[in-house]
C-alpha cells in the first residue's frame, strides 16, 4: 500500500523569472530543481501537473558554483551532499532521501524572487541571490512520473537551505512557519518568520542535529501513557524523533508502535473490527471514529504534547479506517505529515526549539515582523496593528512564499 499527500509551492528563479513546483520538505536542506540537461528525469507528472526544467544558459543572472568557491570547502556550510566533480569544474552534491530515491547534479547560483513585507508595504519582485542545486540525475521514486515535480524545497537547518542563506544576508530572521491543511482542498501557508499564536507551546532542539530533532518522553491515549520502556526514547539508545513535512506517515519503533495499535485495538473492540491492508493497520468501523477511537499524546520535553484527533490520524480507505502510523526503519522515528498537519508550526532556530498549536490553516495567520505584528490575508493582503504602525521603522523585513501549498490529491490515496 502506497500512502501520498504532497504538500508544494511555487518558486521563480532565474532572470528572466521562471516558475517552478516544488514539495516542501523539512526533512532536508538544499532546495534542488531538475537540469533541462537531465537524461532519466521524468518528462511528464502523473500530478496533472506541466514539469519545468532549469537552463543555466537561458537565465543572465545564473552562474556554475565552481570547485573553487569556498561552498566546497567550508567546514560550516559544507555538507555530506557537497562534492567537486573535476568534470566541467562543477560544484557537485548528491543525495538520498529516506525512501532511498536519490539526486546528484550540482549547485548554481542565481535569483530567487519573493514577496517582502514591510510594514503596511506588500513589496513584489524583490530578490536575492542564492545557491540551489541543478538536478542532472534522479533515482527511485523521484526518476518515475507518479509522483513528478520540478524538485524539493529543503527547509532543513543547514547552512544551504535557503532560510540559513537569506538569514545569512540578513533579509530574514532564523526562523520559519508553516500551517498545513489536512482537509481534501488542502493548501496551506509558508512563512520566513514567525507565525504568532497565544496557544503555541514549546519543546527544545536536540541540539547539534541536522534534522529538527525532538525529545519525545512518552506516548498516551486520552491521555493514559502506554506501557513503554522510557528507554525507547532515549537518546542514547540511538533513538531519535524528527519532525518531517517531506513525509506523509508518522514511523514508529516497534516498541512503542506495538503498544499503540493493540491498545486502540482493545479500547475500539466493540465497535471496530482489525484488519490488515497491505502494510497499514485497519478498521471496519460500527460508528463515528470520533466516538469510538482515541486521542493519541506525543509528550515532549518542556510539557509540550502534540494531541491528535482521531480525524487526524485515521485515513479512509474506502469501507475501511486505517491508522496512520507505520514501523520505522532502524531507531529513527519519524512524525509526518499526518501529524504536523491542521496545526500551526514554528521552527525557531534562534532559540533553537519548535513550537506548534491546532489552527485551522484555512484562516489568516499573525505574523512576527521582529517586533509587532502584521496579519497576512490569504488573499495576500495586509492589515497591520495599531500598536504596529508608531514604530514601522524599526521594523526588519519578513518574506513570505505566498499563497499557500497545494495538495497534489484531494484527498490521500491508498494504493
Amino acid at each position: 500500500m502506497t500512502v501520498f499527500m504532497l504538500y508544494f509551492t511555487k518558486v521563480r528563479l532565474g532572470s528572466p523569472a521562471r516558475e517552478f513546483n516544488v514539495q516542501i520538505d523539512t526533512g532536508s536542506d538544499i532546495l534542488w530543481v531538475t537540469c533541462s540537461s537531465c537524461t532519466n528525469c521524468p518528462q511528464t507528472s502523473g500530478l496533472g501537473m506541466e514539469l519545468n526544467f532549469f537552463d543555466a544558459s537561458s537565465s543572465s543572472t545564473a552562474s556554475i558554483v565552481p570547485c573553487s568557491d569556498p561552498l566546497c570547502s567550508n567546514s560550516q556550510i559544507q555538507t555530506d551532499a557537497t562534492q567537486c566533480s573535476l568534470q566541467g569544474d562543477h560544484c557537485g552534491y548528491s543525495f538520498q532521501y529516506g525512501d532511498a530515491s536519490g539526486t546528484s547534479g550540482y549547485y548554481v547560483s542565481d535569483m530567487l524572487y519573493f514577496d517582502m513585507v514591510l510594514g503596511q508595504s506588500l513589496v513584489t519582485n524583490s530578490s536575492a541571490s542564492i545557491v540551489f542545486g541543478c538536478s542532472s540525475h534522479q533515482s527511485g521514486s523521484l526518476a518515475t512520473s507518479n509522483q513528478a515535480m520540478d524538485g524539493i524545497f529543503g527547509f532543513g537547518p543547514g547552512g544551504l537551505s535557503v532560510i540559513s542563506q537569506l538569514h545569512a544576508r540578513g533579509l530574514t530572521p532564523r526562523v520559519f512557519s508553516h500551517c498545513l491543511r489536512g482537509d481534501v482542498n488542502g493548501g496551506g501557508i509558508m512563512v520566513l518568520g514567525e507565525i504568532l499564536d497565544p496557544s503555541i507551546v514549546y519543546s527544545p532542539l536536540v541540539p547539534s542535529q541536522p534534522h529538527y530533532n525532538l525529545y519525545l518522553e512518552s506516548i498516551a491515549l486520552n491521555g493514559q501513557p502506554l506501557p513503554i520502556d522510557p528507554e525507547v526514547f532515549s537518546l542514547s539508545k540511538n533513538r531519535e524523533t524528527i519532525i518531517d513535512s517531506g513525509t506523509t506517515l508518522a514511523y514508529l519503533v516497534e516498541e512503542a508502535l506495538d503498544p499503540l495499535i493493540s491498545s486502540i485495538t482493545a479500547m475500539t473492540s466493540q465497535y471496530a473490527s482489525p484488519t490488515i491492508h497491505s502494510r497499514l493497520h485497519c478498521y471496519r468501523v460500527y460508528g463515528s471514529v470520533s466516538d469510538i477511537f482515541p486521542t493519541i499524546d506525543f509528550n515532549f520535553a518542556g510539557g509540550a504534547s502534540i494531541v491528535l484527533k482521531p480525524d487526524e490520524y485515521l485515513l479512509r480507505d474506502g469501507p475501511l479506517w486505517c491508522l496512520g502510523f507505520e514501523k520505522a526503519k532502524g531507531g529513527v522515528m519519524i512524525l509526518g505529515d499526518v501529524v504536523l498537519k491542521d496545526k500551526i508550526f514554528v521552527y525557531d532556530l534562534s532559540h533553537q526549539r519548535i513550537g506548534w498549536a491546532p489552527y485551522d490553516c484555512s484562516m489568516a495567520v499573525n505574523v512576527s515582523v521582529v517586533s509587532g505584528k502584521d496579519e497576512f490575508i490569504n488573499s495576500g493582503q495586509w492589515s497591520v496593528s495599531s500598536s504596529t504602525r508608531d514604530i514601522l521603522l524599526q521594523l526588519l523585513p519578513a518574506i513570505l512564499i505566498q499563497l499557500m501549498f497545494y495538495l497534489s490529491f484531494s484527498a490521500f490515496q491508498l494504493l
